[in-house]
């Protein structure tokens, strides 16, 4: 087989490889829109005449997803993709089960461990789009990314309807249907897993030959890393903390149960429906780029949502917030990607994904403070000296990239 041949063939299996997991996002990570939109709904109702707590799950939630994330990179590399990524759905649904009793219980606390746990099971979720990049050849890396992102589409559709269809399921026990429906969604995740081809234990000539894996304290000190680490964590924690606030405000300022959970939906559209040419615009303009523009959008959710509490100015204002998030988040991903060799990936997105979730689970839980101490307006106000600091990050980069070419 001539070398163009087997170039041909590699790219033809990461298609396939990303299609795949694009079908998986779409299906098993319908359980994150349900349970962030839902989330704080549920606290509230769980709760006494104290609602400060109320994001507390959504907390929950991604605290799961930064506890799950080292533990998802090992249990990957010790059963290959395949057999790790299906276990991640048994993990998920557990959660959805736990969650589920929750409510029937009532347990506020019992909620949020089970919102943890579907978090744990997220964290399998957020190593797809590493897989896809991991089995595919340079130049298609970055689409490989934001195609599998773009399963998140469907994942925008599906979740909020899933809501708006089951919540009274078994009223009068409300959002009980909701969690229940994890179960199912792991389930159809698990039987699209199983046609991944990746064999368990694979392992690439690289990895097989750990003497050129640097320390991780080399690699994720290198200037590209920290910057990419640093937007990433930027724009993930304030889409999170926003987006955890708004269905609170909105339900505050007089709108439905159902106008709150269609925002989260056009908001979970916006982050994932760019993924089509995201990785495009990645290859022609540049990683760094990319993420700029990801967050001027980030400032116009800021200046969008800062100017009235109409329905359209809420919506507007998420779906910004969700475009913001699709460039910056992709960008600095990408960037994550050139920045390891194959044989250090486990240890770095491990570390990275712990890091981003981390961050990301505070940024939740201080939504629920700032929101019930300050309001609507406080959360938004937040989004300009974050996005400063990104820009900082990026400019030392290009800085440090102009001292080393001279």
């Amino acid at each position: 087989m001539t070398a163009t041949a087997i170039a041909a063939e590699a790219g033809k299996e990461a298609r396939r490889t990303a299609f795949i997991l694009a079908a998986s996002q779409a299906i098993i990570g319908s359980a994150a829109p349900i349970a962030i939109s839902l989330g704080a709904l549920a606290g509230q109702y769980l709760l006494g005449p104290d609602k400060s707590l109320a994001t507390a799950p959504v907390t929950g939630f991604n605290i799961g997803v930064a506890l799950g994330a080292l533990p998802a990179a090992a249990i990957i590399r010790q059963l290959g993709q395949r057999g790790g990524f299906m276990t991640g759905t048994i993990v998920t649904a557990l959660g959805g089960l736990v969650a589920t009793l929750a409510l029937f219980n009532p347990s506020f606390w019992l909620f949020a461990f089970g919102l943890l746990v579907i978090g744990v099971g997220g964290a399998f979720v957020q190593q797809f789009r590493f897989a896809a990049a991991d089995n595919a050849p340079p130049e298609f890396k970055a689409r490989a990314i934001s195609f599998v992102l773009a399963g998140g589409i469907v994942t925008a559709i599906l979740g909020p309807q899933i809501v708006i269809f089951t919540r009274e399921s078994f009223a009068p026990v409300m959002f009980a249907g909701s969690f229940a429906s994890i179960l199912v969604l792991s389930a159809v995740g698990a039987v699209i897993l199983s046609f991944l081809r990746i064999p368990a234990r694979a392992v690439d000539n690289a990895e097989i030959a750990d003497s050129d894996a640097r320390p991780l304290s080399e690699i994720v000190t290198r200037p590209r890393f920290v910057a990419a680490l640093f937007c990433a964590v930027g724009s993930y924690a304030l889409m999170s903390f926003v987006m955890t606030g708004a269905p609170l405000a909105m339900v505050g300022c007089g709108l439905s149960t159902d106008d709150a959970t269609l925002g989260i939906s056009w908001h979970v559209m916006a982050m994932f429906a760019p993924s089509f040419f995201t990785g495009s615009l990645i290859h022609r303009f540049g990683a760094e780029w990319i993420v700029a523009a990801g967050l001027v959008l980030l400032i116009g959710c800021a200046v969008v949502a800062l100017s009235g509490l109409a329905l359209w100015q809420f919506w507007t204002a998420l779906i910004l917030l969700g475009l913001g998030w699709n460039f910056s988040f992709i960008g600095a991903t990408a960037m994550v990607a050139d920045s390891y060799r194959p044989s250090e990936k486990g240890k770095v997105q491990g570390f990275h994904d712990f890091v981003l979730f981390g961050s990301v689970a505070f940024a939740s839980l201080m939504s629920g403070a700032v929101y019930n101490a300050w309001g609507w307006e406080m959360l938004n106000w937040i989004i300009f000296p974050v996005t400063m600091l990104c820009f900082v990050a990026l400019g030392a980069l290009k800085m440090t990239g102009l001292r080393l070419a001279n």
